[in-house]
């Protein structure tokens, strides 16, 4: 592995801190890593780009899925996982998920999550697409992610784990061999720490979360922009199934020109009977798919496209007037409530829905100890590719591979402290540059990117559709990068170029990988290619970064990734505690 030698244009950091582990995110997969650690006695700093508790978790509304039902079983679990993920899910990844899942569950309400009850007092489970058996655990009806998320972020602060708020995460530290040293950050705001700083540490765990904002309309809060992956990317980690980017069926419909986080309304809503419905009414997912509105998220997507492309419609409707207000009240409160704030009362009509992008199952690319092609750079939760959702998501297995990736991690990196490998030492980062080697680009082109890759990497995506928007991301690239050239100018440091510098990236790998894909697969729909083609394209497409700031795109000779590190030790298994 060769770093980039790309950073991103900032000033020097102007103060440091040490520690043997940095994680960057306080989602469900960050927490939970930064909290194991901390009991393995590691020195553990938690970065988050905004306050503890707003990442995209909080957003989560369906549940969290294991094998905790009666009759229901890990292999069952992995049945549904594999057929949602299209030939593409590595198997021993989610071996390991529906595994280790149900007791990574556990150890999560041990930790002081509450799950809602059935009157029998066991956990009350409910459906979601592509599930066979009623296995997602949910809290406060539809507030599934906000109690978990309220749970860690207690125990964070309860255990006294140090913390930056308010932080935006920069560039990966390295020293001159490629190994990971830390990371540089810029604290927005009045703090402990402001502007731009480092922390060095010898392992760095990305938990950064989705890139959703790289679309115009998505479900994903506003600092869903894809730092982590650009940050890896420049590092020179590899990058695996970008193109397989899942969009949510059933988001609340607000307009033509709405962008920006929209609402979702919960896939649960569907899984307790609600019925998808054309503007006459008529329930147009019977006979595409034996679960009809519970099919897996892709067919769902593509089902309700179709629709509208049929009746020259900009929505169609999600109807649940038969759940009655009780039951509306008690079981999906949130989703009630922000339909209402919408004008729509989901009690007496119909909720108008359209596709929206809501998660990468793409991402960098892991082991099954979340270990990248970086040396002591770890990534897991959205971030990460792990192999487990394949071209497309099982729902609600999201939360749970946080979880349990999470918990590999921190085993991870314990178990090589504990043993003077290499998370035992900080290597010497490199000096900051002195003058920035690439452009960073205006705030105004984060608009322009989101734009491009709506029309042209959107649900539909066509050769002709994804050219354009190589052709316009190129255009914007080369502007930015003529001015730096010819005039010495970038646009200034700062959040808001920052993140546009990170969305251009992550958008020109996203239409790199779904350009090689020439197929139909999951959640990547090709207009021009149809159909799936397992013998071509039965493997995964990979990407780095070059130092000159080209793309080097490669697909793997099978479904199974290769190791991330030639010698690698045994992966470690979390301790029960």
């Amino acid at each position: 592995m060769t770093s980039t030698g790309i950073r991103l244009h900032a000033p020097a950091p102007g103060w440091a801190v040490d520690a043997d582990v940095v994680v960057v995110g306080s989602g469900v997969a960050g927490l939970t890593a930064a909290l194991r650690c901390e009991a393995a006695g590691l020195r553990t700093v938690v970065v988050t780009k905004a306050r503890l508790d707003d990442g995209s978790t909080r957003w989560a509304q369906g549940g969290i899925a294991a094998a905790l039902g009666e009759g229901d079983t890990p292999a069952q679990h992995l049945d549904d996982t594999l057929v949602a993920g299209a030939g593409l899910c590595d198997e021993e990844a989610v071996r390991i998920l529906v595994t280790e899942g149900p007791d990574a569950v556990r150890r999560l309400i041990e930790t002081g999550a509450h799950f809602d009850e059935s009157t029998e007092g066991g956990l009350a489970l409910t459906r979601e697409g592509g599930h066979h058996r009623r296995r997602i655990a949910h809290a406060g009806g539809d507030a599934t992610g906000a109690e978990i998320s309220r749970a860690l972020v207690e125990a964070v602060r309860a255990r006294g784990l140090r913390t930056v708020e308010n932080a935006l995460v920069l560039d990966l530290l390295t020293d001159a061999e490629g190994r990971t040293a830390g990371v540089t950050l810029h604290v927005m705001g009045e703090g402990q720490h402001d502007g731009v700083g480092a922390v060095h540490a010898p392992a760095v765990v990305l938990a950064t979360g989705g890139m959703g904002q790289v679309f115009s309309a998505t479900t994903n809060p506003s600092v869903s922009t894809g730092d982590g992956v650009a940050l890896a990317l420049r590092a020179g980690a590899e990058v695996s199934d970008l193109e397989f980017v899942q969009f949510h069926p059933t988001v609340l419909f607000l307009g033509p020109c709405a962008e920006g986080q929209q609402p979702l309304v919960s896939e649960a809503v569907r899984g307790e009977g609600a019925h998808l419905v054309d503007a006459d009414g008529v329930r147009f997912m019977e006979g595409q798919h034996e679960l009809a509105e519970l099919a897996p998220r892709d067919i769902v997507a593509k089902g309700i496209l179709r629709r509208m492309l049929e009746r020259d419609a900009e929505h169609m409707y999600l109807d649940a007037r038969h759940f009655g207000a009780d039951m509306w009240e008690s079981r999906f409160p949130t989703i009630l409530a922000a339909c209402r704030t919408h004008g729509i009362d989901p009690v007496t009509e119909p909720i108008p829905v359209a596709p929206a992008a809501h998660y990468a199952s793409g991402g960098v690319r892991t082991d099954a100890a979340g270990r990248t092609t970086v040396p002591g750079l770890y990534a897991c939760g959205e971030v990460a590719c792990t192999g487990v959702h394949g071209a497309n998501r099982l729902a609600s297995n999201s939360l749970l591979e946080g979880l349990v990736y999470a918990e590999r991690i921190a085993a991870d990196i314990a178990a090589s402290h504990a043993d003077g490998g290499l998370h035992a030492r900080v290597p010497a980062p490199l000096p900051h540059p002195a003058h920035p080697a690439h452009p960073l680009l205006p705030p105004e082109s984060r608009l322009a990117i989101q734009r491009i890759m709506t029309e042209g990497a959107g649900v539909l995506r066509s050769a002709d559709s994804l050219d354009r928007a190589a052709e316009r991301l190129h255009d914007l690239h080369t502007e930015a990068r003529e001015a730096l050239r010819d005039h010495g100018k970038t646009s200034e440091p700062g959040v808001d170029t920052w993140e546009a510098t990170n969305l251009m990236c992550v958008a020109r790998v996203l239409v790199a990988a779904a350009s090689r894909r020439e197929e139909t697969r999951g959640c990547h729909w090709r207009e021009d290619h149809p159909d799936r083609d397992d013998t071509a394209w039965g493997r995964h497409v990979v990407v780095r970064l070059n130092p000159d700031r080209s793309l080097a795109v490669h697909t793997t000779d099978t479904p199974e990734f290769p190791p991330t590190v030639r010698a690698s030790r045994p992966t470690q298994r979390p301790q029960e505690q």
